[in-house]
C-alpha cells in the first residue's frame, strides 16, 4: 500500500532538521513506480521531494544515486549548464530509508517532442557534451567505476555472447554485432565521465533548453556513446541535430565513430531485455524481446547493409525505442525526482563484462554541495 503524502511529510521533518512543512501532495510520474514520493513546500517557500523505495532494486539504485550526487561537488556542478539534484537529508524507515532532495523545476518531454534544428535537440547535445567534458579525476577519488576502452569493449562482447547463448538471437544480428566488436577502429576512443543511464526521462526542460538532469546512479568513467544511444530514437533530422551539437561542443578529433557505437548500444538494449526476461523467468518478456529482435532484423535488411558502418543511419523509430525503453516492467527508477520506473536498470559493467549494481546503505550525512 502506497504511503500517503502526509506520512511522507512527517518523515521529511525527521530527515531535515528545522523543516516546517506548509504543504504536501503526492508526486509521481505515471501509474507505476518503485518509489512512494511527495512534493513538499516549506513555510520558507522551499520545495523538496521525498522518496521512499518500495522494492530492493529501487533501494539499491537510490544508494548508488546518493553516492554519485555526493561526488558532484559545487565545483563540478558549476561546470554544468543545468541543475543536478541536491541531497538534503534522510530518515530510516522499516529497514530502508526516506531520502529528501531539493526539487528541480522543469518539464518532461517525449522523444516525439524533440524537433530538429536550434532548440531542444541542440541543447540536449550540448548538455551531454558538458557531462563528458568534466574532469575525470573525481570519479576515481570517490571510488566510482573507471573503465578503459578495452573494458567497455569486453563487456559489450560478453553481452553479445550471452544473448547468442540463448539460441534466440537471429544470426543476422549476431554477425552484425560481432563484426562491430571485431572492428578495432570502432573502439579507439578516450573514456570520459558519463551519466551512464540517460534517457529522455532524465531531462527537465524549460523553453527548449535543458535545465536539469536527473538520475545519476550509473555515474562513472566509460564510453561516451553510452549516453548517446537513446538519441537514435529521435526523428533522424532531430537526432542529427543533437549529435552535431554534441560533436561541436566536444570538438572530438580522436573518436570518429561514436555514433556507430551509440547505434550498437541502442540495438543491444533489446538483447538486454531478452536476457532480463530469461533471468526473471518471464516468458512474456522473452517473447516481446524475440519479436523486437525479428523487427530489428527486418529494418537492418531494409537498409541494405548488415554492418554498422559510418554511413549507417538511425534505424530505430520513436515508437520502437519508447516500447523498448519505457513500456517494460520497472527495474529502473525514471528519475531522482519522481517515483516512476522506466524500463531496464542502467547498464553498469565491470572489467569482466558482468553487470553489477552498487548496494551501499551507508548514510550520507552531508550535502552533496
Amino acid at each position: 500500500m502506497a504511503r500517503s503524502h502526509l506520512t511522507l511529510a512527517a518523515l521529511a521533518t525527521s530527515a531535515v532538521a528545522g523543516l516546517d512543512v506548509a504543504g504536501a501532495r503526492s508526486y509521481s510520474y505515471g501509474s507505476q513506480g518503485d518509489f512512494d514520493a511527495a512534493l513538499l513546500t516549506g513555510r520558507d517557500g522551499r520545495e523538496l521531494i521525498i522518496r521512499v523505495p518500495t522494492a530492493q532494486a529501487a533501494e539499491t539504485e537510490q544508494s548508488a544515486d546518493l553516492i554519485a550526487l555526493a561526488s558532484l561537488s559545487a565545483g563540478i556542478r558549476a561546470r554544468l549548464p543545468f541543475s543536478v539534484p541536491t541531497y538534503v537529508g534522510q530518515a530510516p524507515l522499516n529497514g530502508t530509508r526516506a531520502v529528501v532532495y531539493d526539487f528541480l523545476p522543469g518539464a518532461k518531454v517525449t522523444l516525439a517532442d524533440i524537433a530538429a534544428g536550434e532548440g531542444l535537440a541542440t541543447s540536449l547535445g550540448g548538455a551531454i557534451a558538458a557531462v563528458h567534458s568534466l574532469p575525470s579525476g573525481f570519479i576515481g577519488e570517490t571510488g566510482l567505476p573507471v573503465l578503459t576502452a578495452a573494458e567497455c569493449h569486453d563487456s559489450t562482447a560478453a553481452l553479445i555472447a550471452n544473448a547468442a547463448a540463448t539460441r534466440m538471437l537471429p544470426v543476422t544480428l549476431r554477425d552484425r554485432w560481432e563484426r562491430a566488436t571485431d572492428d578495432g577502429a570502432l573502439w579507439q576512443f578516450q573514456p570520459t565521465v558519463i551519466n551512464g543511464a540517460l534517457s529522455v526521462d532524465s531531462f527537465l526542460v524549460e523553453q527548449e533548453h535543458v535545465v536539469g538532469v536527473l538520475g545519476w546512479a550509473a555515474l562513472r568513467v566509460g564510453d561516451p556513446a553510452r549516453d548517446l544511444h537513446w538519441l537514435l530514437g529521435l526523428r533522424s533530422d532531430a537526432a542529427q541535430s543533437a549529435l552535431d551539437a554534441y560533436a561541436a561542443a566536444r570538438r572530438i578529433s580522436t573518436d570518429k565513430q561514436f555514433s556507430q557505437r551509440a547505434m550498437l548500444y541502442a540495438e543491444l538494449e533489446i538483447a538486454r531485455w531478452l536476457l532480463h526476461g530469461r533471468e526473471v523467468h518471464q516468458q512474456a518478456i522473452v517473447d516481446d524481446a524475440v519479436q523486437m529482435l525479428d523487427g530489428l532484423v527486418d529494418r537492418v535488411r531494409s537498409e541494405g547493409s548488415t554492418r554498422l558502418a559510418p554511413e549507417t543511419g538511425p534505424i530505430m523509430q520513436v515508437a520502437d525505442v519508447e516500447a523498448m525503453l519505457k513500456q517494460t516492467p520497472g527495474d529502473r527508477p525514471g528519475s531522482a525526482q519522481d517515483g516512476h520506473s522506466n524500463g531496464l536498470k542502467p547498464v553498469t559493467e565491470d572489467p569482466a563484462g558482468e553487470e553489477f549494481a552498487t548496494d551501499d546503505h551507508t548514510p550520507i550525512n552531508s550535502s552533496s554541495e
